[in-house]
């Protein structure tokens, strides 16, 4: 008999012993248990090896085991609901490891371990970069399914939106093309021009969400100007005793202000080396509500889903994914009504499709991370507008035609090889390469067809001496562009190359293990989009003629910011102040030229500045009670003028409060909470702005979870804008002609463990 077979051979033995906790026995193998403050087991908690995407859960004594690790460094990180997240580092070295974790039952929510950071999991006290966490807690309760109106309320960051469901991240002022939205590491690739095309991720199907607020460049190349936004899936589960593993959850929720309906369906199952996870969500909506009346053609419908399958090896894990994102959403235009047809306007059909393949293998101290990802994302607009052909002044209306038409497809390749030397030393080498091809069609025509290249190499190292971390890193980047010829955008065939290199420098200095002063220096940029250089053409959702500039020059930037920190279990609060210098900053400036009735906006670009400050803080006040808050404000600059940006963010401050308990007899958790969100009035305006008054939003939230034969059951009640305040959103397309949603009602019913 192999040793092998002994070995399974005596793991199904032991395994017949009730109790029995010799699976530890065996070099390498990793246990533990997951308790909370009081000692008492947690059943149902995940516990993840981040580096290497590999999951365990809690069984009713609060025991887990995650098989036999490779020898090296590892993190653990754990989550159960209704619990302060947790990690921990540990290591393997030929030997068994018994891991002891304690989730507090806390409402200090804050992720301990970041990954987009550095590219490899990372303290939140120790990033680089300020970084922000969602974690699942707190975007689950929510209805919808965009990412970016989920991420709004962090420090820093805000939403440009078209209605309740179309958002874009916005972060310190910047938003489109010079935010990158990740999928489990790997590019989104989109059509950044528009305000109604947003990032193709249902928030529902994220474990936590990872926001880094700064230039990232260095790691991720064109578009992370002004930061990231990396949505994380929870890592598979695997039976390392052969055994084999199921769950399901399932939810339901309803929204009172657009009578919007969804669900939700995971269904996760683990048996030997091998995980799989398949998840689903359906929702539909009507109108949404404002308190001065329904805003007509605002409904929308969405299906989304994702399945993945993973193979454990014995010094890795293969992940294989495939997600879908499809969905209608009904527009309003800045036109307003046409006569005849007060219901009527222009509908998006988004379609997007992804297979992703991952891996983590650790070979002796290395390891090495490959990610491959294609993606299709398509685009269309159906309307009964209009446009004469070049050259005339009128034309044929068709009711509910197609418009326009754009498609992507997108291949990126990312290979990254970490290797630590001893305790306080990590370097990360790596490249990364993309091709694109993007499809145009009409009778509208946006852009031209086009195909993109782009090719980089890079290295980040860490060193620690004592208090004191240093981090650099640098990238050199060439990208290269291929425009077809297009007749209607009276546009030749065309050809582009830019190149870059962009570098970081940060320092941390722990002054105690919970106090962190932070500084960075950071380089950015990003290529101008196809609607930069060959726009020539209508925009008739917001009522406009764009005409771009083939001559545009790369935006480079240079960001300088610090901070402070403080992180413990009962509290976590950061001080942050920013700079942030942009040269050929593009933008669109409103000209006093019309053609065929539309406003002409051209594609130009300047010098721009960006100066800001962002504060947060979450403190446990008492065992039942929290208090979080958090102000942010953004300045930014026209250095060629004097004057402001255009669409700068206005100041914000969010306060709130939490009842929890724990020790309930009825209910193994309840919660109430409730917060303001002031939003004061931009004075700083461009002559393309239109001014808002400032206002105040008034949030309730309510939990409760409970076992139902045997089952958890969690209940959430939110509602939104309680005083059914009147107000217009500065960031929101809709300003100048709608209000925004007044209260809404979300009542969410979810059952078993996501």
């Amino acid at each position: 008999m192999t040793i092998r077979r002994f070995r399974a051979a005596l793991v199904a033995l032991l395994s017949l012993v009730p109790g029995s906790r010799a699976i530890a026995a065996f070099d390498g193998s990793v246990t533990g248990r997951v308790t909370d403050a009081s000692g008492q087991p947690i059943a149902g908690a995940t516990v993840a090896v981040v580096e290497l995407a590999r999951a365990a859960t809690s069984d009713k004594d609060g025991r887990f085991r995650l098989g036999t690790l490779p020898d090296g460094r590892y993190t653990l990180s754990a989550r159960r609901l209704g619990y302060a997240s947790s990690a921990k580092s540990i290591r393997v070295a030929g030997a068994s490891v018994e891991v002891d974790i304690t989730l507090n039952a806390s409402a200090v929510r804050v992720e301990p371990v970041n990954v987009t950071a550095t590219r490899r999991p990372i303290g939140a006290i120790d990033s680089p970069l300020p970084a922000s966490e969602l974690t699942g807690v707190q975007v689950h309760p929510e209805g919808g399914i965009s990412i970016a109106h989920a991420v709004a309320q962090l420090p820093g960051v805000r939403a440009v939106t078209s209605g309740q469901q179309i958002g874009k991240p916005m972060i310190r002022g910047l938003f489109g093309p010079r935010v990158l939205v990740l999928s489990d590491g790997s590019r989104m690739e989109d059509y950044s021009w528009s305000d109604e095309d947003g990032p193709s991720i249902d928030a529902r199907l994220a474990e936590r969400i990872e926001v880094i607020r700064g230039p990232a460049s260095v790691l991720y190349g064109s578009d992370a100007l002004s930061g990231i936004v990396n949505v994380v899936p929870g890592s598979l589960p695997f039976s390392p005793d052969g055994s084999r593993m199921q769950r399901t959850a399932a939810e339901a929720y309803a929204a009172s202000n657009n009578v919007e309906l969804g669900s939700a369906l995971m269904l996760e199952g683990a048996q030997s080396r091998y995980g799989y996870r398949v998840s689903g969500t359906g929702r539909f909506s009507q109108n949404y509500q404002t308190p001065e009346g329904t805003q007509q053609n605002s409904s929308f419908w969405a299906f989304n889903g994702d399945a993945a399958f993973g193979i454990r090896g014995d010094r890795g894990t293969t992940t294989i994914r495939a997600s879908h994102y499809g969905g209608e959403f009904h527009l309003l235009e800045a036109s307003g009504p046409e006569p005849g047809d007060p219901t009527g306007g222009p509908v998006r059909q988004t379609l997007d499709d992804r297979v992703q393949v991952s891996n983590e293998y650790v070979m002796n101290t290395l390891r090495l991370e490959t990610k491959a990802q294609y993606q299709r994302h398509s685009l269309t607009e159906v309307s009964d507008d209009c446009v004469p052909a070049p050259g005339q002044t009128t034309c044929v209306k068709v009711k509910d035609r197609p418009a326009f038409g754009l498609v992507l497809n997108t291949g990126t390749v990312d290979v990254m090889l970490h290797a630590p030397s001893g305790d306080h030393n990590v370097a990360t080498v790596g490249v990364s390469g993309m091709y694109q091809s993007s499809g145009s069609t009409g009778p509208i025509f946006l852009v031209p067809s086009a195909t993109l290249s782009n090719g980089a190499v890079f290295a980040l190292d860490e060193a620690s001496f004592g208090p004191l971390t240093l981090i650099a890193g640098a990238r050199t980047e060439g990208r290269s562009l291929s425009a077809d010829a297009n007749t209607a955008l009276q546009s030749p065939s065309d050809s582009r190359s830019w190149n870059a290199t962009t570098e970081d420098i940060g320092a941390l200095f722990k002054v105690t293990p919970r106090l962190a002063l932070v500084a960075n220096f950071g380089a950015g940029w990003r290529a101008p989009t196809l609607f930069d250089l060959y726009a020539n053409g209508p925009n008739l959702a917001e009522a406009r003629y764009e005409i771009g500039d083939p001559a545009m020059k790369t935006e480079r930037g240079k960001n300088i910011d610090g901070g402070v920190r403080w992180s413990s279990e009962r509290a976590h609060a950061e001080v942050s102040v920013y700079r942030n210098q942009i040269d050929n900053f593009i933008f669109t400036s409103r000209t006093s030229q019309f053609i065929n009735n539309l406003r002409v906006y051209q594609h130009t670009q300047t010098q721009a500045r960006l100066t800001g400050a962002e504060a947060s803080g979450e403190l446990v006040v008492a065992e039942p009670l929290s208090v979080h808050a958090s102000y942010d404000v953004t300045r930014g600059t026209d250095r060629t003028t004097g004057g402001p940006l255009e669409l700068m963010p206005p100041p914000r401050a969010i306060l709130g409060a939490e009842l929890h308990s724990t020790h309930l007899g009825w209910a193994r958790r309840a919660a109430i909470g409730a917060s303001v969100e002031i939003d004061q009035r931009q004075t700083r305006l461009s002559p393309n702005d239109v001014a808002t008054d400032g206002y105040s939003l008034i949030n309730l939230d309510m939990s409760l979870e409970r076992l139902v034969r045997a089952q958890p059951v969690r209940f959430d009640l939110a509602i939104r804008n309680l005083a059914n305040t009147s107000y217009k959103d500065f960031l929101s397309r809709y300003k100048e002609f709608a209000v925004g949603p007044g209260i809404n009602v979300i009542l969410k019913a979810s059952t078993g463990a996501w």
